[in-house]
């Protein structure tokens, strides 16, 4: 592995759904870069244990926490960001990575489903971006730290191009995250 150059020293990372997976990894690359990390997790609070506790021995980096958190929850989120400030002052980058897939034949998606995928994969992305803006503009510039006010990091699927029988639900919100992304300004 290469020697990480602490691109990140000094920024805190909010990474939604980083108790495994993608996220997981990318929580660690981010911590070995520097960065405190926000470990974020839905069910799994063991798993987010476990990847703080590696960020603590191996990363060489700032702190890691553990926050649980529904990203599809709008109070949650709120929640999220709030506990982040609270422990690190500030959010320089939100990696809203959080997503999960329920698949069906489209005429037998129950519709409870189809809102739980388009709430966690879409609207719980928007969430994060949503938050991260606001604290990005209220904060300002911290010039010594990035040249910019602040990092959103959407994670997608190349089923937001190319269609995927039984997974309407997901192919649809991974189509939808990429207008979200496209229109942030």
């Amino acid at each position: 592995m290469q020697k990480p150059n602490k691109r990140l020293e000094g920024q805190t990372c909010i990474v939604a759904g980083s108790s495994d997976g993608i996220g997981e990894a990318v929580a660690k690359v981010m911590g070995m870069e520097g960065a405190n990390i926000v470990i974020n997790y839905h069910s799994s609070k063991e798993e987010a244990e476990e990847v703080a506790h590696w960020i603590s021995e191996n990363a060489d980096c700032g702190d890691a926490i553990v926050v649980k958190c529904d990203v599809s929850k709008e109070n949650e989120v709120k929640s999220m960001f709030k506990k982040t400030i609270a422990e690190f002052g500030t959010v320089d980058v939100c990696v809203a990575n959080a997503g999960l897939q329920l698949d069906h034949p489209l005429h037998e998606i129950p519709l409870k489903d189809w809102q739980k995928v388009i709430g966690v994969n879409l609207t719980g992305q928007f969430l994060c971006a949503k938050e991260a803006i606001i604290k990005f503009k209220r904060r300002g510039m911290r010039p010594e730290i990035s040249k910019s006010s602040g990092k959103i990091i959407h994670m997608s699927s190349l089923h937001e191009v190319i269609p995927w029988a039984g997974h309407a639900n997901y192919a649809a919100s991974k189509g939808g995250l990429v207008m979200l992304m496209q229109t942030i300004c």
